[in-house]
């Protein structure tokens, strides 16, 4: 549920890579350049909320893109926003640019080129951002187009709230108990929600917000569980003491089929997996089968459909860029 990542130990001039490498591999990849890459450093503190993510990010002065190219490459369809808590940030998108100092927030998507400049007068900038499927946010989504790259308060009224929450969330992750991710990353849902709606006063909002609330937590359940093969709609809507005809019409309310949405997810992870270094040795059938797909061969079409490439292709071309790697390659 939490994790730390940090720079310290490696040498200086792998610092800067190991952290590119890391965005890279990222649910939506980016890449991170720097101005002084001999002198760079990163420290995060990552609280995984099921369908929602937080971090919390101290980093030197650096660039973080994500291109057509990249997009291309993987989109999760993803609505990020991120807050500064010290430094400054420029967030570059949809032919906009918010200017962030402490204290602001801006909103970001993964279906758009973008760009984010960290910035600072001491050695590094610390932000807190959080990421969360689009579908999450219901009705709102279609102020999504005027509220990105714009600069939105983070210490007064809705905004402050939602600057507080993320700010406190991941500094007392340790806290945290299993059965609370679901309530956390509804919260996190609802305080984003109502940020983006707060300027365009958007009444559907809170007329369906117990409604909406009950897919963050379904798809925090169904991520938890994509290893196990029995996983169906049957037993999540039992899961969730709901109908199955209810759970569809959940999913089907933002243009989403469940079991396509469950395939995305698995083959997406098995990808990430597939495109590890460290995990060159893992065979690919074990890979599949990590991610609830017990027959190889159907994992291979469900691969190729979705990728394009069969998976052992998409390895072999990790392998055959990963200097020294050859050796480990597994089938």
């Amino acid at each position: 549920m939490a994790g730390t990542y940090t720079t310290d130990g490696l040498q200086p001039e792998d610092r800067l890579q190991d952290f590119d490498r890391m965005q890279v591999h990222s649910e939506h990849p980016m890449h991170v350049t720097s101005p002084s890459p001999e002198n760079f450093g990163a420290h995060a503190r990552a609280l995984n909320l099921g369908a929602v993510n937080v971090v919390d990010l101290c980093c030197s002065p650096a660039r973080v893109q994500r291109t057509p190219q990249l997009i291309r490459q993987l989109d999760p369809e993803l609505v990020s926003i991120v807050m500064v808590t010290s430094g400054r940030l420029g967030v570059a998108q949809a032919g906009r640019e918010a200017l962030l100092k402490p204290g602001d927030m801006a909103l970001y998507t993964s279906w758009k080129p973008f760009q984010i400049n960290i910035e600072s007068d001491t050695s590094t900038a610390r932000l807190v951002r959080a990421h969360m499927p689009r579908a999450l946010l219901g009705p709102v989504t279609g102020n999504l187009e005027k509220k990105i790259a714009t600069t939105l308060p983070g210490r007064r009224g809705v905004g402050g709230l939602l600057g507080d929450f993320l700010t406190r969330v991941t500094e007392e992750a340790a806290e945290y108990a299993p059965a609370d991710v679901p309530r956390l990353a509804n919260l996190v849902v609802d305080l984003v929600t109502a940020t983006i709606a707060h300027d365009f006063d958007d009444r559907a909002v809170s007329s369906t917000a117990a409604h909406h609330a009950l897919l963050p937590q379904i798809m925090a359940f169904v991520r938890q569980h994509l290893h196990d093969p029995r996983l169906s709609p049957t037993s999540i809507a039992a899961a969730h003491h709901i109908s199955l005809s209810y759970l569809h019409r959940l999913f089907q309310e933002h243009d989403l089929t469940l079991g396509a949405w469950i395939r995305r997810e698995r083959l997406d992870r098995a990808r990430r997996d597939l495109m590890d270094p460290q995990l060159v040795h893992v065979p690919v059938h074990r890979i599949a089968a990590r991610w609830g797909y017990r027959d190889h061969a159907t994992f291979t079409r469900a691969f190729r459909a979705s990728f394009g490439v069969p998976p052992r292709d998409l390895r072999s071309r990790l392998i055959e860029t990963s200097p020294g790697a050859g050796a480990q390659q597994a089938h």
